[in-house]
């Protein structure tokens, strides 16, 4: 079963590998679509700061945890620190405003959002300069921001369990990893058949940081879910799209599949093995219709293809 695959993380912890992800998920809709994911065997929560739904994932959970007869060692939560708490002074803080927002005694794994701080003096989520452009924090790099991290687990051992990144490239990778002491234990990417990043996946493996793909669907509505050649395995298998697509990430890495329909969280955990000859026609997708979705107006580089 597809819900009892857990993957090691370099830390010694096991992650389970299909975790419902909470962006976009609307207040109200999150609660439910979170208890719904816990009670269908679910184990592995995702959200963020910058989601806004921290407190309500957190509130699901506990009640989610006594409705099912679980403790909270069961249940694996993943949240992210904001650009705007990059300086050194303020990660701890955000760290903080995580962890009580959620209010589920620790954080198993916290990530550092994107590899670009925003200036925090605005008091807004993503503050702009009078051009329109994002107000990057310069004072700041991914390295700095990431020795504070480490400072904070290693003052937080027992509400802070693992630290690692999200949408890092290789080259902010390496220089990130000159001067760690921590290795991220994982970097959380966009993934998925048009969007495969099978370079920076390597990369990854290769110094022992894990992979999870966010996204792996693509996007709301996504084409991809009307793909011909997904939509072939999918007849031959007698199942949906998404299923094919989520099979396919799911032997690559661990996967964050999100919906808020009791229906589509069940079926997004109901996956298959597929043939290698399924598996290779799929992989070769991206070279047709290579597309990232999920693209913010950085004004900096950030991806991988940036840096060719």
């Amino acid at each position: 079963m597809a819900l009892n695959k857990v993957y090691k993380l370099n830390t010694g912890a096991s992650m389970p590998a299909i975790g419902l992800g909470t962006w976009k998920a609307a207040p109200g809709e999150v609660e439910t679509a979170v208890k719904t994911a816990i009670a269908a065997g679910y184990r592995h929560i995702d959200t963020a700061f910058g989601y806004g739904n921290e407190a309500e994932v957190g509130k699901a959970i506990r009640e989610a945890l006594a409705e099912n007869g679980l403790e909270r060692k069961d249940i694996f939560v993943t949240t992210k620190i904001w650009p705007t708490f990059f300086r050194p002074e303020k990660v701890s803080e955000g760290f903080k405003i995580s962890l009580d927002r959620l209010d589920i005694e620790y954080i198993d794994l916290i990530l550092l959002h994107w590899p670009v701080g925003l200036n925090p003096e605005q008091g807004v989520a993503i503050p702009r300069l009078p051009d329109g452009t994002r107000d990057i924090d310069t004072t700041v790099t991914p390295s700095i921001t990431w020795a504070a991290l480490e400072k904070v687990l290693e003052e937080n051992k027992d509400k802070l369990k693992a630290i690692g990144v999200s949408n890092h490239p290789i080259p902010i990778l390496e220089e990130l990893l000159k001067t760690a002491k921590v290795v991220p234990a994982v970097n959380q990417v966009e993934l998925h058949p048009y969007n495969p990043q099978q370079k920076l996946l390597d990369y990854c493996n290769s110094k022992n940081i894990h992979v999870t793909g966010y996204s792996p669907l693509g996007s709301t509505d996504s084409i991809l879910l009307s793909d011909e050649t997904v939509g072939k395995i999918a007849t031959a298998h007698n199942k949906s799209p998404a299923q094919i697509i989520l099979s396919w990430g799911l032997s690559r890495s661990s996967i964050l599949p999100k919906s808020v329909n009791a229906e589509r969280v069940k079926a997004n955990a109901d996956l298959i093995e597929l043939s290698a000859e399924e598996t290779q026609q799929i992989n070769e997708l991206h070279k047709i219709h290579g597309k990232r979705f999920v693209r913010p107006d950085w004004g900096v580089k950030v991806f991988d293809e940036e840096f060719e």
